[in-house]
């Protein structure tokens, strides 16, 4: 025990003193660095430069060379093979048309029998073009309150890309009834713009009763974004001028399933209490359908329509017991052929 007690005295006493640093390895070294050599002097300092010979002047540029004559200017060359001269305007037309390709690439896969229908097409729509359609946009079934009813529009046209014979006619009455409304027009349209024609014409109102005639004048077209448009004024043999504005849309949610907002406003210019109509704004439709092309030419569809009559027009409706405005849901089919 006395010999590990001494052992441990001793490793003590071996140890440097609390807090004290050990010694500097660099003390009493000499630490003077030697500075850095001055810079060498120029030796061209104090020098006269003006005696040394400046460089040369740029020379100035030379003129453009003059173009080397054509060696070939005046020669005749159509003495050389490949170098005929084209055709004088006396020589043009004299020599027949070549005839129509017959050999079709697509007539190897498919066949000309069922190629022949396609080309005649093609043949009609790039020379005279006659063609016709007949449309029904609204064809319907409507239910609303205080009696359910029906409602058609459509038109028909036949002829070119530019002269047309247009057939219009639209109506509407409650089942069992006579129609409240039906018009035929005959109009002669045609085209003054890639999108727009003119048309005009008449206008037969069958019903109300009395009946008129009214003479018309119109355009229809696509407005920008594809909005079907018509505007037309109808002046009557008794001077009463009425105007309308209509148009859709036809917004594609699918291939075959298509939305379609519409608008209809009537104005006229004076009253004419004897058909119902007050001056200023007649009536306006609102409507929303929905349809789906079970084919292009078919397409059922339903949907809804608020129609209102305004202002003079709403008074002489209430007068005769009539509702001033409706909502109707509508079921119908839209077609063309």
């Amino acid at each position: 025990m006395k010999r590990l007690v001494a052992a441990a005295i001793g490793a003590l006493t071996s140890l440097p003193a609390l807090g004290q640093m050990p010694a500097d390895p660099h003390a009493g070294h000499n630490m003077t660095m030697t500075p850095p050599a001055p810079a060498a002097a120029d030796p061209h300092a104090g020098h006269d430069m003006g005696s040394m010979a400046k460089p040369a002047a740029k020379p100035a540029a030379e003129p453009a060379a003059k173009p080397t004559p054509d060696p070939h200017a005046g020669h005749d060359m159509s003495a050389m093979p490949g170098m005929a001269m084209p055709a004088t305007a006396e020589e043009i037309g004299t020599a027949p048309a070549p005839a129509p390709p017959t050999d079709h690439a697509a007539d190897a896969i498919w066949g000309a029998a069922a190629q022949a229908p396609s080309r005649e097409i093609l043949r009609r729509e790039h020379g005279a073009f006659q063609g016709s359609m007949i449309l029904f946009n609204l064809a319907e079934y409507q239910a609303r309150k205080g009696g359910d009813g029906y409602r058609w529009e459509g038109e028909g046209w036949f002829g070119g890309d530019v002269d047309r014979f247009v057939v219009k006619t639209e109506g509407e009455a409650d089942f069992g009834a006579t129609p409240e409304k039906a018009e035929v027009q005959a109009l002669y349209s045609r085209a003054f713009d890639p999108w727009w024609n003119l048309q005009a014409g008449v206008r037969y109102d069958i019903r109300p009763n009395p009946q008129r005639v009214y003479a018309t004048l119109g355009v229809e077209g696509l407005a920008p974004y594809w909005f079907k448009t018509s505007a037309a004024l109808f002046l009557s043999e008794k001077g009463e001028l009425l105007a309308r504005v209509e148009g859709f849309y036809d917004q594609r949610i699918t291939q075959r399933l298509i939305v379609q907002p519409r608008a209809e406003i009537n104005l006229a210019a004076q009253s004419a209490p004897e058909i119902g109509v007050g001056s200023g704004l007649n009536d306006i439709e609102l409507g929303l359908r929905l349809r789906y092309e079970v084919r292009r030419e078919f397409a059922p569809y339903i949907g809804v329509e608020w129609a209102a009559k305004a202002g003079e027009t709403a008074r002489l409706a209430r007068a005769a017991g009539d509702r001033p405005s409706v909502v109707s849901f509508v079921a119908g089919i839209r077609f063309w052929f």
